[in-house]
């Protein structure tokens, strides 16, 4: 019995998905609800399990490919069951025309294409896109109207836009010309008249980036060149983007933690047998925040528009280093949490995070992030704000040193810089300021669990 592997769904918000590894080869068996593939989506990286079992007889999507939601992307030939096969019958008249267009992704380019649809398109409330996509046509200053959806229902796709971008049709790219300033100079000395006389001359712009990148690397350079992993893609976009949007400003604080290390090397072996996980720095650094945020409620907004958007839920988001890039599981509802449950929710989201098993609402509706570049050695450093919060708290490495303290004494502490990136646009310097001042207060007068 013949069973259907369909690109699944992975958040209401999320229409595609990237194959980024199949840990099955055609003709292996595989075994119900064994990680069959790996997906790589706007907000997280999974392993997906196989529906029944079986053998993998058909792999129709390879990897590296992005395709749409409920795309058959292999094929199973074994001990199929009802409800593995179920969604088989829906997705399987679908497919053919969905898996044409990244098959040949000059068919969307022409502008012929992008008017035909203009009629059926009232408005942005008619066409279909995701986040990403709508995302990437505000920075680009592309009209989605011009554009003809590959997608079910016509839904406009990240491909749909490349292939847009890439095509001779690009009209509306003018506004993303200020980059390219360097080439002025030259027009202006060159031919002062011309360059005033022609108001078309703004495609002009576009043609020099072509040449840029016309062999940076000469035949027999020592060098290998490597394509972003699709999380590698995401990581960028986000982070060139906040640093567009925010106007990033920095405070950096010293706190000494002797009191909490004291107590972390105390009670360490009672709390992992008690509460079955371990008692980390990071789980007292969550906790603080989490009750700092409640006397700064500024410092938990987002900014929409002219408006500033107040969280009542504290979602803390704490970034895990992967050796195939950085994502950020939230702690949900950290403000309801005891510091055992912050504890427990930390350490299991840092695990599955680990093992991709996060589901894409637990690294979704963020409101803080903490990093800690400290556990490689690092001092302190200035994090990029995670969007569209509005602060990010860097956790450097916690060191002993010699630190005067009352009556002019010099002891041993074990002290540790935290930094913390605001978006100045709604937060000022002495809220700030005051903000780390009280998590200073608190984290230097812990006094038991």
């Amino acid at each position: 019995m013949a069973t259907n592997v369909i690109m699944p769904q992975m958040g209401e918000s999320i229409f595609e998905g990237t194959v980024t590894r199949w840990l099955k080869k055609v003709g292996e068996a595989v075994k119900r609800d064994e990680p069959l593939f790996e997906i790589s989506t706007d907000k997280v990286d999974s392993e997906i399990p196989s529906p029944a079992a079986g053998i993998l007889t058909k792999i129709l999507v390879p990897e590296g490919q992005t395709v749409q939601v409920n795309t058959v992307v292999a094929e199973l030939d074994g001990e199929g069951t009802a409800s593995a096969s179920a969604p088989a019958p829906e997705t399987v008249p679908t497919p053919p025309p969905l898996s044409k267009p990244p098959a040949s992704p000059p068919a969307p380019a022409p502008p012929a294409l992008a008017k035909e649809a203009e009629p059926p398109t009232t408005g942005l409330g008619d066409i279909r896109s995701s986040p990403l996509v709508r995302k990437m046509a505000r920075e680009y200053q592309i009209d989605l109207g011009k554009i003809q959806g590959t997608g079910l229902g016509n839904r406009i796709t990240k491909q749909d836009i490349e292939n847009y971008l890439s095509s001779a049709g690009v009209k509306i790219v003018p506004r993303a010309a200020p980059p390219p300033a360097p080439l002025t100079p030259p027009v202006k000395p060159a031919v002062p008249p011309p360059a005033a006389a022609r108001p078309t001359g703004v495609p002009q712009a576009q043609a020099p980036p072509p040449p840029a990148p016309t062999a940076p690397f000469p035949p027999g350079s020592r060098v290998t060149i490597e394509p972003m992993s699709p999380m590698r893609k995401q990581i960028s976009e986000h982070m060139v983007t906040s640093k567009r949007t925010s106007a990033h400003v920095n405070t950096v604080f010293e706190v000494d933690v002797t009191n909490i290390v004291k107590l972390r090397e105390r009670e360490q072996e009672n709390f992992q047998r008690t509460n079955g996980v371990k008692l980390t720095f990071t789980a007292f650094l969550a906790k603080a925040v989490t009750d700092t945020l409640r006397e700064f409620p500024i410092l938990n907004s987002s900014v929409e528009g002219s408006n500033i958007v107040y969280k009542k839920d504290i979602n803390v988001g704490i970034a895990v280093a992967l050796d195939w890039g950085l994502i950020v599981p939230v702690i949900k509802n950290a403000e309801d949490k005891s510091f055992v449950g912050v504890a427990k929710t930390l350490a299991d989201l840092a695990e599955r995070a680990r093992t991709k098993k996060l589901k894409p609402e637990e690294v979704q509706n963020g409101t803080f992030t903490i990093t800690n570049p400290g556990i490689f050695g690092s001092l302190f450093g200035t994090p990029i704000i995670n969007q569209p919060q509005v602060a990010i708290l860097g956790v450097g490495s916690i060191t002993r040193r010699p630190v005067v303290i009352e009556d002019d004494a010099i002891a041993i502490r074990s002290m540790v810089i935290l930094s913390l990136s605001f978006d100045h646009r709604v937060v000022d310097g002495a809220v700030a300021d005051q903000f780390m001042a009280a998590l200073k207060k608190r984290l230097e007068n812990w006094k038991s669990l």
